[in-house]
Order: C-alpha cells, then sequence, then structure tokens
C-alpha cells in the first residue's frame, strides 16, 4: 500500500508544458467593490474565459493528446452535463478525432448545441433514473471509443490543476484559494497546484446546498452517495465524488462549504452588474460563498475559480431576475 497521491505538481506542470499555445491563459480579474465587500484582495481566475467556456478543456484536451494515433482514429467517448462535453469534442476536434459524447436530457440547450457544434454525436439519458457511467463505458466498448471521463482520471486532474497553477504563478502567495466541486476534478487538481506551490494555503471547496456530497464525504472519511440533487448548479449536480478526486481532496482539501441557490444568483447579478462578466450557476460558487459569508475568517489574499460561463441568455437573465 502506498500513501503517493495519483497526481503530484510535476503531473500539473506537464500538463502546463502540454496546454501551451492550446489553452488559453485565463485573465485574473480585481475589482474595488469586491474587494470592500470581502474586506480582502481579491483575485478571480476566470475560466469562463477559456475555450468552450470552461476549466474543462485543459483536463480534456491533457489527457485526448496523449491517446496514440490509432486510438485518436478510432474517437473518443465522455458523458457530462455540458462543459465537459463541450471541452472533450472540441480537444477531439482538434487532434483529429471524433467523439461521442452521452448527456442529460435536460442539459441545458446552449451546452448541447455548443456539443454538437464542436462536431460530437450526442446520446441523452434521463440523469434521475439513468447511469451514466455505465451508459457511456458500454457505448465505448461497443464501438472500440477511448472513453474520457469528466474527473476520474490523472490527466484530467492535472489538466484542471493548470489553472490555480497560473492563478499563483501570476498574482504570488494567497492566503486561502475556493473552488467550486462537483466531481471533484478541478479542485483536486488545483489543490495539488496550490499545496505544491504554497505548502500553507488553505484550499476551501463549495457545492451547492442540494449537492453537498463531497462535504458530507469528508465528514465521514468515505465517499457518501446522495440523491442525484436538484439546483440551479447543473455543472455540480453530482451524488457521490469520484474515488480518485476523493482520494486526493482527503488528503489536501481543508473545507467545503455550502451555498444556497439564492446566494448563487446573487453572485451571478454582482458578477454581471459591478465586474461586468457572465458566470453560469456552478461557476460562481466561489464567489457566492465569498459574499453570502460561507468562507470564515476571509484572509488578506484569497483566490476564486470562475469555473465556467456556459449559460444561454435566456436561461441568465431567468435567473438573474429571480430572488436575491
Amino acid at each position: 500500500m502506498t500513501n503517493a497521491l495519483p497526481v503530484t505538481l510535476d503531473d500539473v506542470h506537464d500538463a502546463a508544458g502540454r496546454l501551451k499555445g492550446v489553452a488559453h491563459r485565463t485573465p485574473v480579474l480585481r475589482s474595488r467593490t469586491l474587494d470592500a465587500l470581502a474586506g480582502a484582495e481579491v483575485f478571480l481566475k476566470c475560466e469562463n474565459f477559456q475555450r468552450a467556456g470552461a476549466f474543462k478543456f485543459r483536463g480534456a484536451y491533457n489527457a485526448v493528446s496523449r491517446l496514440s494515433r490509432a486510438q485518436l482514429d478510432r474517437g473518443v467517448a465522455a458523458y457530462s452535463s455540458g462543459n465537459h462535453a463541450q471541452a472533450v469534442a472540441l480537444a477531439a476536434r482538434e487532434l483529429g478525432s471524433s467523439a461521442v459524447i452521452v448527456m442529460p436530457e435536460d442539459s441545458p440547450r446552449s451546452k448541447r448545441e455548443a456539443t454538437a457544434g464542436y462536431g460530437a454525436e450526442i446520446v441523452t439519458y434521463d440523469r434521475y433514473t439513468g447511469d451514466r457511467v455505465a451508459i457511456g463505458e458500454a457505448l465505448a466498448a461497443e464501438r472500440g471509443l477511448a472513453l474520457i471521463p469528466p474527473y476520474e482520471h490523472p490527466h484530467v486532474i492535472a489538466g484542471q490543476g493548470t489553472a490555480a497553477l497560473e492563478l499563483i504563478e501570476e498574482v504570488g502567495e494567497l492566503d486561502t484559494l475556493v473552488v467550486p466541486v462537483g466531481g471533484g476534478g478541478l479542485i483536486a487538481g488545483s489543490a495539488t497546484a496550490a499545496k505544491g506551490l504554497l505548502p500553507g494555503i488553505r484550499v476551501i471547496g463549495v457545492e451547492p446546498e442540494q449537492g453537498d456530497d463531497t462535504k458530507r464525504s469528508l465528514s465521514a472519511g468515505e465517499r457518501v452517495s446522495i440523491p442525484v440533487p436538484r439546483t440551479i448548479a447543473d455543472g455540480q449536480a453530482a451524488d457521490i465524488p469520484g474515488e480518485l478526486t476523493f482520494s486526493v481532496n482527503k488528503r489536501l482539501v481543508d473545507e467545503i462549504v455550502l451555498v444556497s441557490d439564492d446566494d448563487i444568483r446573487a453572485a451571478m447579478r454582482l458578477a454581471f452588474e459591478r465586474l461586468k462578466i457572465v458566470m453560469e450557476p456552478s461557476g460562481a460558487t466561489s464567489l457566492a460563498a465569498l459574499l453570502a459569508g460561507a468562507v470564515d475568517r476571509v484572509p488578506p489574499r484569497i483566490g476564486l475559480i470562475v469555473s465556467g460561463g456556459n449559460i444561454d441568455s435566456r436561461r441568465f437573465a431567468e435567473l438573474c431576475a429571480g430572488p436575491a
């Protein structure tokens, strides 16, 4: 038995080299208004400006680009609520491959259309009754496709960690890093990078109140399953943490905090009105946690990862017009 983690800082650096010139080095935004509200220097790593609109392109490209030419010629498969779907479809296109994506029937229309726009074939299922992992594995086996899971893969996790790596390289030392949590790939990679560079940093994950599987799992010391959550944060509607991601997060993540759908709406609204940027609900949860007071002992310098911005104008307007 080994205590070694499945992903290291060296793996994140290696992924960064592979992504150089392919993924965007996304901007880090500042706001005096936000600093005043938080009582701290706040640094927003804006993955809503990443290719395909979310951090997912980092992990998807890092994983797909390591396949052999023969594997690429056969094609790749993935299962996703939307952002990983788009990311794998785009990565496959960039690398001269094809993609088949298993998506929930109720995935946001904009995410389905974007995935198809990158050239992928879409296979739908009911997220509340179907098992996307089983469907994806069966489809990949039947067609001979390389399956790229959304978070249960060391190359995917390492790729996601490059967001935190870039943030710290750009702004220097941070006291705390706040990261949205779905299946756990972004925070696993981010914690690997952040604690590898800054051993004393505090890493806080954020989940929607209805999707607190990682918080429950960390409290229990083992993976805990919950009913598929119903939340506006569709990218965080996980019912159980990934096995691989949980093995990292139980060692490196200091705390998980929760935000309500109303907290998320308020963060989306403030980001649009004061920062002039669009965040999808899942992408806004780190900001929501800060604004709602879920992060206690706010330190002098805090980094937030804005994980994505994939939302259509009608849905965005509907959510921002909802209760504060």
